[in-house]
C-alpha cells in the first residue's frame, strides 16, 4: 500500500479517517487469509507506512494502555481450573521447560546484541518467548524500542506457525479444518452484562496498574483471572473488541516508525530470522526430551514449548487435536515466567553484552 509522501500536509481529521479505513482493511484481509495475529500486524504495517510518510497523528497512550488491558484479560480467559490442574500435576517438568526456554531465548538475545548490534533491552524483549503483543506492551513500559521488538516478535511468530503446520503435517496429523465452533455474538442481556463487567474489569485494572511496571497488562490479567476462577466473572471479549485492541496497539507502535528506523530493521532482518529459527530448533529438541518425561505425544509438547504466542499455539493445537490443556498450561506458565523475569534478563543481557 503506497501512502503519498505529502501525508504530513493532510488535515489531521483526514489522516485519522485514512488510517482507520486502511488499518481496518489490512487487518481484515490478513485475518481472512489466516495470517498469525493479522489484526495486529495489518494495522501495524499500515501505520508504519503512515509514519514513514510523515503522518502527524499519534495514538494516545491511554488508548494504548486500554488495548494492553484487553490483551491481559484475553490471557486471563485461558486461566481455567483445567489449566491450573495441568500445571499442578506436572509442575516440576513444566517449570524446567519454562526455565529452559527462557534461558535459551536470553542466549539468543545476547547473540543478537553481540553479532547484530541490537541494544540489549530491545534484544531481550524481542526474543522473549511470550505472547507477542504482550511482549511488545511490556517492552514499551520498560523503555525498549517497541518498534524493533514488534518486528522481532512477529517475525518469530510467523516462523513458529509455519513450522508448526509443517511439523504436524510431517507427523501425519490431519487438520480439522473449520471444525471449531465460531461464536456468534448475540445481543442477549446475559452477554451484555458479561461484556459490561469485562470492560469494567479492564478499565479498573488499567487504572490500578497505572504506577506498576507493565501494570496495564498485568493487573487486568490477575484481576480477571481471579474473578473468573471465583465464578464472579464470565470474561466476554467479542471479536470486534479484540480487533480494536490489537489495531490500537498496532497503530500506536506503527506510527512511531520513521525512515531511519525502517533502515535499521531492514539491515538486521536476516539476523532476526536466523535467531528465530535457532530458538525454534532448540525448543524442538527440548520438546523431544520433555515428551518422554511427561509420556505425552511429541506434537502436543512441541506446541507447548514452541516460542510462539499462546493464541497461535492454541489454535494449532485445536486444529490438530493435540492436548490443548497441556499447550495452554505450559504457554500460560511461560508467559507468566517471562512477564516476571523479563526485566531481570534484560538487565542481565545488557550487563553481559558489556563484559
Amino acid at each position: 500500500m503506497t501512502v503519498p509522501p505529502t501525508l504530513r500536509h493532510w488535515p489531521p481529521l483526514l489522516q485519522w479517517l485514512a488510517l482507520f479505513c486502511a488499518a481496518a482493511l489490512a487487518g481484515s484481509i490478513l485475518k481472512y487469509f489466516e495470517i498469525p495475529a493479522g489484526q495486529f500486524v495489518g494495522p501495524m504495517l499500515v501505520a508504519i507506512g503512515f509514519g514513514v510518510a510523515g503522518a502527524s497523528i499519534r495514538i494516545h497512550r491511554h488508548a494504548f494502555r486500554l488495548g494492553q488491558g484487553c490483551v491481559g484479560l484475553l490471557v486471563a480467559h485461558s486461566m481455567t481450573m483445567a489449566v491450573i490442574m495441568a500445571v499442578v500435576q506436572s509442575w516440576p517438568v513444566m517449570l524446567f521447560a519454562t526455565l529452559l526456554t527462557v534461558i535459551l531465548s536470553a542466549a539468543v538475545g545476547l547473540g543478537l546484541v553481540r553479532y547484530a548490534g541490537i541494544p540489549g533491552s530491545t534484544a531481550a524483549w524481542g526474543t522473549a518467548p511470550g505472547a507477542a503483543s504482550a511482549m511488545v506492551a511490556m517492552a514499551e513500559d520498560y523503555g525498549a524500542d517497541s518498534r524493533v521488538v514488534a518486528t522481532m516478535q512477529y517475525v518469530r511468530v510467523v516462523c513458529v506457525v509455519m513450522i508448526g503446520a509443517l511439523v504436524s503435517r510431517w507427523l501425519g496429523v490431519e487438520s480439522s479444518g473449520s471444525d471449531s465452533h465460531s461464536a456468534q455474538w448475540l445481543w442477549q442481556s446475559e452477554q451484555l452484562i458479561s461484556l459490561g463487567l469485562s470492560l469494567v474489569t479492564i478499565v479498573v485494572g488499567v487504572a490500578l496498574g497505572s504506577r506498576v511496571p507493565a501494570g496495564a497488562l498485568l493487573v487486568p490479567l490477575l484481576l480477571g483471572g481471579g474473578l473468573q476462577l471465583s465464578g464472579m466473572l464470565q470474561i466476554t471479549l467479542p471479536g470486534w473488541l479484540l480487533a480494536v485492541a490489537y489495531g490500537t496497539i498496532g497503530c500506536y507502535i506503527g506510527l512511531r516508525f520513521d525512515r531511519p528506523t525502517i533502515a535499521y530493521v531492514w539491515k538486521r532482518l536476516p539476523a532476526m530470522i536466523v535467531a528465530s529459527m535457532f530458538l525454534i530448533a532448540m525448543c524442538a529438541l527440548s520438546a523431544w526430551l520433555i515428551a518422554h518425561l511427561l509420556n505425552k505425544d511429541f506434537l502436543s509438547v512441541y506446541l507447548a514449548t514452541s516460542p510462539g504466542g499462546l493464541d497461535s499455539m492454541a489454535i494449532i493445537a485445536i486444529d490438530t487435536h493435540s492436548d490443548v490443556g497441556l499447550v495452554l498450561a505450559m504457554q500460560t506458565l511461560r508467559l507468566f515466567g517471562v512477564i516476571f523475569t523479563g526485566a531481570f534478563f534484560a538487565r542481565l543481557i545488557i550487563r553481559l553484552s558489556k563484559a
